[in-house]
């Protein structure tokens, strides 16, 4: 297993990114709230896990350990393959889908795109005995809505300039999808809701 990759992030896209490992290139799959937290030009240590098929040998790539290990026990799911595992993982992050397990949440994991109701109360089922608690505090108090507006709005506002659009075309498709999605959603959610707002236009 490939426990991290350690470079300089040569290129960004869409998924994935190129990160320069002695001048040898590797691809990274990484979900788009990942791809926007990196910098073309920084060294970067990118937790990674490998999935390998018969046909194919793909690294998929991660915000922090936390996230692979809950990737990884995700595919352990009957059904559930590496990109249903990355999508769940990056909706919902790693904390937010044990919590949706510890309580059952179905509807919770069916915001996922590609995860029904049979499909999320099979992973709820499955995964009860193995993903775990949440590692952070369950039942907090809801930051203020405001804040928390204010923190997906930059971030997902950077994420697509970092991804070749314009400032005023990322504002532009935040403005556009921001009363579709929750106050408190996560990046990776709203980031995807205003590609697709781009996509469109």
């Amino acid at each position: 297993m490939i426990e991290f990759v350690r470079g300089t992030v040569g290129r960004r896209a869409e998924g994935h990114v190129v990160i320069d490992v002695g001048g040898i290139g590797i691809r990274v799959e990484a979900a788009p709230a990942t791809v926007a937290s990196m910098a073309v030009g920084e060294v970067r240590e990118v937790p990674t896990s490998l999935v390998v098929r018969e046909d194919s040998w793909t690294l998929y790539g991660f915000s922090d350990a936390d996230e692979r290990e809950v990737f990884e026990i995700v595919q352990t799911v009957s059904g559930i393959g590496p990109r249903t595992a990355q999508a769940l993982v990056a909706n919902l992050t790693a904390d937010g889908l044990r919590t949706a397990v510890l309580r059952q949440d179905a509807v919770t994991v069916m915001t996922v795109p590609g995860i029904g109701r049979k499909g999320a109360q099979r992973i709820l089922l499955e995964l009860a005995d193995r993903i775990g608690p949440p590692k952070g505090a369950v039942g907090a108090d809801t930051p203020p809505v405001a804040a928390s507006e204010a923190v997906w709005h930059t971030d997902v506002i950077q994420g697509l300039v970092g991804l070749g659009w314009s400032q005023r075309e990322a504002e532009g498709a935040v403005a556009a999808v921001s009363d579709q999605v929750d106050p408190d959603a996560e990046v990776g959610v709203v980031l995807k809701a205003a590609l697709r707002e781009l996509r469109r236009s």
